[in-house]
């Protein structure tokens, strides 16, 4: 299993997708260069304010959106490179190739997050003021990138199975119906809407992007660790599922 993981790491080394990957969190960045500049001298933006923009924007667009394109990219890089045929001659165990692809894009998407949380704190030095809360930063990233794996063997099924159109549009769709199911009582049963609404607690903000008020009942912490539980769960019964397919795919 360790060399089918040195495999597809080297797969994507110098691609698109891992620069994608990489460099998506660096937004964040640029955003706040031209504000320094255009904003007055004295100007500092509270560290709560940049904490809600970015554990916002994160997972309501940037991971429905970016794990769908990831997963296209990662299926459109293998049709190109012939598809799964040489792996037969080499006797490996598809199963393995298809669990090694996930793990793979899991941990990437790990460094994305590490990649954030670095954003984070460049972005804060420049534009905001007062001590670092570490904790909100670590703890926002940490939960969003374990809350989001579940959409991984999901996103690369389809992506797979029908292609990127197909895949991006399940990334809009979930974008959709997380933000509106994020503060409902049935948010547990929809994939997208686990990252948005773990951040309630954890940051404080509301799916869309107000403060909550101190009382108010999305602020409860119990959510934390159903939701962990719950997405580490779906993320490998997933991934045992999609498994099935794509041997059952590879035998017809």
């Amino acid at each position: 299993m360790i060399n089918i993981l040195k495999s597809e790491n080297l797969k994507y080394r110098r691609t698109f997708m891992r620069k994608l990957i990489m460099f998506a969190p660096l937004f964040f960045v640029l955003y706040a260069l031209p504000q320094k500049i255009f904003m007055p001298a004295n100007y500092l933006m509270p560290w709560q304010l940049l904490i809600d923009l970015v554990y916002n924007w994160w997972p309501v667009i940037f991971i429905p959106i970016g794990l769908a394109l990831y997963a296209s990219l990662v299926a459109l890089h293998e049709k190109k490179s012939g598809g799964y045929r040489s792996i037969k001659s080499r006797n490996v165990p598809i199963h393995k190739i298809w669990i090694g692809k996930i793990l793979i894009m899991a941990f990437y998407t790990f460094l994305s997050t590490l990649v954030l949380i670095i954003a984070i704190i460049i972005t804060g030095t420049i534009t905001a003021g007062g001590n670092i809360p570490w904790s909100k930063i670590i703890a926002g990233g940490f939960f969003t990138w374990v809350t989001s794996l579940a959409l991984i063997p999901l996103e690369l099924w389809l992506a797979t199975m029908k292609g990127t159109f197909y895949s991006i549009a399940l990334g809009f769709v979930g974008l959709i119906i997380g933000v509106i199911g994020a503060s409902k009582s049935y948010w547990i049963y929809i994939p997208w809407s686990w990252p948005i609404r773990l951040m309630c607690p954890i940051i404080g903000v509301h799916p869309n992007g107000t403060l909550l008020q101190i009382n108010d009942s999305l602020r409860d912490p119990s959510v934390i660790p159903i939701g962990v539980i719950v997405s580490v769960l779906a993320f490998l019964i997933f991934s045992i599922l999609t498994m099935i397919w794509f041997q059952r795919r590879d035998l017809n």
